[in-house]
């Protein structure tokens, strides 16, 4: 396939494009500024510059681009910056999608995030539930909504609402790797709470498979949820390490601020539609998905 991505140089971009490179596919990158070889595409979104000819050719286009909300405290300027990147992205290239011929890509695969359902303790999420109300469940709602023109022009859209992503180099377990190896790790706050987790290998491997799956709206990308210290120790009985010592919530609240919802936060979610669509893991357990972190470090 000829595929288009956005957000290729971000912790699953970067695993994402040569991925499909290797499988067969030709790539090619959304970069800002000028393109600087032909595999590269040059946009604009904040000025809304996109050529519709650039995307002609293509058959997928992929957008994982949007600015990190755990990189930095969570302020109130980095909260519009967290939105605005967003739905300016999707929003461009969705009304570019909307505005080609029927020779222009046929699927849209884009990014979205597992904080949708908000916090729901023990509730089994899947895709059918509703929204909630934190901030990230707000941001989400309007971001999938952005791809309307693409869906209204009958491009497949398909919201990779994507959980705790399990890899070395970045998302949730970035800042928490190097404690557990160092062997000061622990759970966080409770411990209790769920968090929905995929290896980085089978986040890339489900976005592949939904390439061409018959699969639209919004989709679950998790392999299942587990309790956060159950994770940690999973995570340190692969490094043989102890995980003993927790971080408080408060601590947590103090640091991350409003992001600290999405490690305290529990959410039970269930990968539903992806099942259904037929998706096999690699690492369907999570003692075998912390061993090939560990053993990818």
């Amino acid at each position: 396939m000829q595929i288009v991505i956005a957000g290729s140089h971000g912790f699953i971009g970067s695993a994402l494009v040569p991925h499909l490179r290797r499988s067969g596919h030709t790539v090619r990158t959304l970069v800002r500024g000028a393109a600087a070889r032909p595999s590269e595409i040059a946009w604009d979104p904040d000025a809304g510059r996109l050529d519709p000819a650039s995307l002609a050719d293509a058959d997928a286009v992929i957008n994982l681009a949007g600015v990190n909300p755990g990189k930095w405290p969570l302020t109130t300027a980095r909260k519009r910056a967290v939105l605005s990147s967003r739905l300016r992205t999707t929003g461009l290239l969705a009304r570019t999608l909307a505005g080609l011929d029927s020779a222009g890509p046929q699927v849209m695969l884009q990014a979205s995030g597992i904080g949708a359902y908000g916090s729901r303790g023990e509730d089994l999420l899947d895709e059918d539930e509703p929204l909630g109300t934190t901030f990230f469940a707000n941001v989400v709602r309007q971001w999938e909504a952005a791809t309307a023109p693409a869906r209204d022009a009958d491009v497949r859209v398909a919201h990779l609402r994507t959980g705790i992503v399990l890899g070395q180099g970045g998302g949730a377990l970035g800042p928490l790797l190097p404690l557990i190896k160092a062997g000061v790790g622990g759970r966080l706050g409770s411990g209790k709470q769920y968090w929905p987790w995929i290896t980085l290998l089978d986040q890339v491997r489900a976005i592949e498979h939904l390439l061409t799956a018959p699969v639209h709206g919004p989709v679950n990308l998790v392999t299942r949820p587990a309790r956060n210290a159950d994770v940690v120790s999973a995570l340190a009985a692969a490094m043989h390490r102890p995980a003993i010592i927790p971080v408080p919530a408060f601590a947590l609240r103090l640091v991350l601020g409003d992001f600290s919802s999405e490690v305290l936060g529990s959410i039970r979610a269930v990968p539903a539609v992806l099942d259904a669509s037929g998706f096999q893991p690699t690492h369907s357990d999570l003692q075998a998905a912390a061993e090939w972190v560990v053993q990818r470090g």
